[in-house]
């Protein structure tokens, strides 16, 4: 049997130069439940990080939210000095809990959150760091502000934004290259299009978190169990190969706990849909976030 690889996902390039496997790794599953403490199995969560390098993954995203610190912590001690590996991290939420997440964009705060995750990181300069959400009680120019300094001075190679507008795209750039945006879209989560079309007219990587989802199209008759069958793959490969056809900047993440779970994943960039597959799940995609923003 022929070993998956992230290879034929095709690449894209970060910021315009920094080179990657369109499908890359969420790092939020190597933690606990809720997103909180330590994994369950954290001999597991090593193996998963530790396959990673051997399947071509080169792309992983974090946050220091993620434990909150766990996913970074366990991401250097597997794969320090990340030889031929982006990876990008977030700041920006703080944490009071299992599944409990809140905004702070205070300055000072930004900054201290780049400068804990280059030391959990064990690096001098972070590839990609992504604010994780605006802080609404802070004027989105001084978030801005704070994250073009720490580009100045050396401390990140690339900025980029999460679940954000077109708009607050715009204001951004005002300020500094916006390399990716990181927002919640998947094949039955479709709110993000024009963030989507923004991004591809920019050369701007979008980043759909939750991109395993599909929503009603899983169900039992559902679209994808009269898809998936005919193709050899399963719901979530055929989801990932739709987003990856989607658009050339799109950049999944999945994420996974289990080294079997991400093997599978990562098969997803040989998934080959044909046209009628694609207009079909589009179409069937987009009507199911319809009647779902409806209610």
């Amino acid at each position: 049997m022929q070993q998956p690889s992230a290879h034929p996902s095709g690449t894209f390039a970060i910021g315009g130069d920094l080179a990657v496997n369109r499908l890359g790794f969420g790092a939020m599953r190597i933690t606990g439940t809720g997103i909180w403490g330590d994994p369950a199995d954290p001999a597991e969560a090593r193996r998963v990080l530790a396959r990673l390098v051997e399947l071509g993954v080169d792309l992983i995203d974090t946050a220091d939210s993620y434990g909150p610190y766990v996913s970074e912590d366990l991401i250097r001690e597997v794969l320090h000095p990340y030889d031929g590996l982006v990876v990008a991290t977030k700041g920006g939420l703080t944490r009071h809990g299992p599944d409990v997440w809140q905004p702070v964009g205070r300055p000072e705060y930004l900054r201290q959150c780049v400068l804990m995750s280059m030391r959990r990181l064990g690096v001098e300069r972070i590839d990609l760091w992504q604010l994780h959400r605006i802080d609404p009680l802070v004027p989105r120019d001084e978030q801005f502000g704070v994250m073009r300094a720490m580009q100045d001075e050396g401390l990140i190679r690339h900025l980029g934004l999460s679940q954000v507008t077109v708009d607050d795209i715009e204001a951004a750039r005002a300020i500094f290259p916006v390399a990716t945006v990181q927002n919640l879209y998947h094949l039955a989560r479709r709110d993000s299009e024009d963030v989507l079309a923004y991004c591809g007219a920019n050369g701007i990587g979008f980043i759909p978190w939750f991109p395993l989802a599909a929503g009603s199209l899983a169900r039992p008759g559902g679209l994808l169990e009269r898809i998936a069958p005919r193709l050899g793959a399963t719901h979530g490969q055929v989801a990932l190969a739709w987003l990856l056809r989607r658009s050339a900047v799109m950049l999944p993440i999945p994420g996974t706990g289990r080294v079997d779970h991400l093997e599978e994943n990562v098969a997803a960039s040989t998934v080959r849909l044909g046209d009628d597959d694609v207009a079909a799940l589009d179409e069937a995609g987009a009507a199911a976030w319809a009647v779902s923003a409806r209610r």
